[in-house]
């Protein structure tokens, strides 16, 4: 369920739900990965949010990244938002 009307505009404008799974070396244990699930909604291909994240990651965070893997699914479809063909009253 949407908590906002901002987040379905936002989804009528193209963004879509982003999940992005993030390797990265433990700073103690640099031969060890963790992983770090970040989800958020995004604009594809360019991802500008993701991309905010990884930079301030890499700058202020200890654990150097590995590898990132990105999934996404367009939420809402021209198709999934009927228009009205026909408007009348009753009474």
């Amino acid at each position: 369920m949407l908590n906002e009307p901002r987040e379905f505009q936002r989804m009528l404008d193209g963004y879509r739900l982003v999940t992005a799974e993030i390797l990265y070396r433990m700073p103690d244990h640099p031969a060890f990965l963790q992983t770090y699930v970040w989800q958020d909604y995004d604009l594809a291909p360019r991802y500008p949010t993701l991309s905010k994240f990884l930079a301030f990651w890499e700058a202020n965070l200890e654990g150097p990244l590995h590898s990132v893997r990105v999934a996404t699914k367009k939420l809402i479809t021209p198709a999934d938002v009927p228009y009205a063909a026909y408007m009348g009253m009753l009474h």
